[in-house]
């Protein structure tokens, strides 16, 4: 790959649908993840896993509240006015942030790459990832 060919990363600013969350991200919109299990297919979360250092969240955190369920280890957090879902703690990389490429200003998502995720049989996918 030429470095002309390699991604860049770009300053993004994101949030939920009623304005009370918004965020700042700096990615390369590379690695976008289609997960099927339970709760991303209810929701349509397009995953894009990124260093908390690459991440801002611009307004009050008391905008946001967390839902867990069976290992409690991803803290799934949505705005308490719309209920939107812009970002989260991943289960599989617990020490990152996993925002939604859905709720990004001014990207073409189809024109992403966007990769399934067997999420139905997260362990097996987690070890396929390696």
């Amino acid at each position: 790959m030429s470095r002309e060919d390699e991604p860049v990363e770009k300053i993004y600013e994101g949030g939920c649908h009623c304005g009370g969350v918004r965020f700042r991200v700096m990615t390369d919109l590379t690695g976008i993840l289609d997960c099927n299990c339970s709760i991303c297919t209810k929701k349509g979360f397009l995953h894009l896993i990124v260093a908390p250092e690459k991440f801002e969240l611009l307004t009050d955190p008391e905008a946001l509240t967390t839902y867990t369920f069976n290992t409690g280890v991803a803290k799934h957090t949505f705005c308490r006015t719309c209920g939107m879902h812009p970002f989260y703690t991943p289960r599989s990389h617990p020490d990152m942030v996993d925002v939604n490429a859905r709720c990004l200003e001014g990207i073409d998502l189809a024109g992403l790459t966007i990769t399934p995720y067997d999420g139905q049989d997260w362990e097996k996918a987690r070890e396929d990832l390696g």
